[in-house]
C-alpha cells in the first residue's frame, strides 16, 4: 500500500475522532497520501487545522467532493453519513463509517483485522473482507478490546464464559458530551445549577449505568451496539459476552474490569503469554496499572491479569484490567480497515 498515493477524505474533519484520525494517518502507512478534510458546517469550513504534519485547509462537503477518492472515513454526525454515503459509493471510494450509521445497510460490513489476527483469522469468525468489500464499520474500541482478549486466549485454552463492566469516556459522545462534563463540574464545585442537556443526569462526579429520559448520549445504545457487533464477529466460535457499561465521569479513555473462565485450570504467567502480543502492552505486577491517564496517547490497550482466587498455582477464573484511549484506538484500528480494502483494491474489486 505505501508505494501508491491515494486520495482520502475525512468528513467530519473538526470532531473528536475526525481530529484523532488525521493525525493517525499522517504518521501510518498512508502517510504519503493526500488527505481532503470535508465538513457540512459552515463555521468550520475554512479553517485551518493539522492533518499529521502538514496545516490543512478543511473543505466544504458537497455530493460532488467525492470525485477521485480512493477512501472516505465519515467520522462526524450519523445524519451527514447516511445523506453523503451513496454519493462517495458511486464515486467508487472505499467507505470506512465510524459513525455506525450504516450497521443495518445491506452488503455494510462490520469488521476488526486485528480480531481476525487474534484468532488466527480462523474461518469460524465473522466479519471477513472480501473482494466485494466496498463500505465497512470498524468494530467499536470495546468489542476490539475484548475481542482480541477472548480471540487470543480461546487459541490455547478454551473460554467457558466472559464478562465486562466498562467505564465509559465523555469523549466518546463528542465535545459537547465533553463540554457538558467539565461545566458540571464547575457548577458543582460553584453550588450553581447543572447543565443537563447532554445526558439529563448528574455524571460529574458520579456513575451511573442508565441516563436521563431526555439524553441525547445514548449509553444503551452503544451497549447493545457493542453485544450485537461482538456477537456478529464472534459467529459462535467465542464465548457469550455478558456487558455492562457504566457512565464515568472522565473525558477521556476506556477502562474495563473483565472476568474470564477458562475451561481447564492454568496459570497466570500461561494467561499472560497468550494475552501478549500485536497491540496489546501487558502490564505486569511492579508496573503502574492500567488507567484511563496512562493510556492517553497510546496505541496499545493495555491489560493487566490476575487470578480471581485466593492460593497459588493454576485456576480457571482470572480478572483483567484494561485500559485504552478510545479516540487513538478507534483511529488506528479505521486505517487497518482501510488498510484491508486497500489490499484488496488494486484486483480492481472495489469500485
Amino acid at each position: 500500500m505505501t508505494s501508491k498515493v491515494y486520495r482520502i477524505g475525512i468528513v467530519g474533519a473538526s470532531s473528536l475522532t475526525g481530529k484523532e484520525l488525521s493525525e493517525e494517518l499522517g504518521e501510518s502507512s498512508l502517510a504519503v497520501s493526500r488527505i481532503v478534510l470535508l465538513e457540512d458546517e459552515d463555521e468550520s469550513v475554512g479553517k485551518l487545522t493539522a492533518s499529521g504534519d502538514e496545516i490543512s485547509l478543511i473543505q466544504r462537503l458537497d455530493r460532488s467532493a467525492f470525485e477521485g477518492m480512493d477512501f472516505v472515513f465519515f467520522a462526524g454526525q450519523r445524519d451527514e453519513t447516511v445523506k453523503y454515503w451513496q454519493d462517495a459509493r458511486k464515486a467508487g471510494a472505499g467507505i470506512v463509517d465510524l459513525t455506525y450509521a450504516l450497521e443495518a445497510e445491506k452488503d455494510v460490513l462490520v469488521a476488526s483485522p486485528w480480531i481476525s489476527e487474534a484468532a488466527g483469522r480462523q474461518s469460524a469468525l465473522g466479519g471477513e473482507f472480501d473482494l466485494g468489500t466496498q463500505t465497512v464499520i470498524p468494530a467499536h474500541p470495546v468489542v476490539v478490546m475484548l475481542g482480541i482478549v477472548a480471540a487470543r486466549v480461546q487459541r490455547q485454552f478454551p473460554l467457558h464464559a466472559i464478562a465486562a463492566t466498562v467505564m465509559e469516556p465523555a469523549s466518546e459522545h463528542g465535545s459537547a458530551a465533553m463540554d457538558e462534563l467539565h461545566q458540571q463540574t464547575v457548577s458543582l464545585l460553584s453550588f450553581q445549577d447543572l447543565p443537563r442537556e447532554q445526558y439529563d443526569a448528574q455524571v460529574s462526579f458520579n456513575l451511573l449505568t442508565a441516563l436521563g429520559d431526555a439524553a441525547k448520549v445514548e449509553l444503551r445504545a452503544t451497549e447493545e451496539r457493542i453485544q450485537r457487533q461482538y456477537a456478529a464477529l464472534s459467529n459462535g466460535a467465542l464465548p457469550q459476552l455478558a456487558l455492562q457499561m457504566v457512565q464515568a465521569p472522565v473525558f477521556h479513555g476506556y477502562v474495563t474490569s473483565v472476568y474470564l473462565e477458562t475451561a481447564e485450570p492454568v496459570t497466570v504467567a500461561q494467561l499472560e503469554s497468550v494475552l501478549a502480543g500485536e497491540h496489546v502492552d501487558l502490564v505486569t505486577d511492579g508496573s503502574e496499572s492500567p488507567s484511563n491517564l496512562s493510556a492517553a496517547g497510546q496505541e496499545e490497550i493495555m491489560i493487566r491479569a490476575r487470578k480471581g482466587f485466593e492460593g497459588e498455582g493454576a485456576g480457571t477464573r482470572f480478572w483483567l484490567w484494561i485500559a485504552a484511549d478510545n479516540l487513538k484506538l478507534a483511529a488506528v484500528h479505521a486505517i487497518a480497515c482501510a488498510g484491508e480494502l486497500g489490499r484488496l483494491r488494486p484486483s480492481g474489486k472495489v469500485q
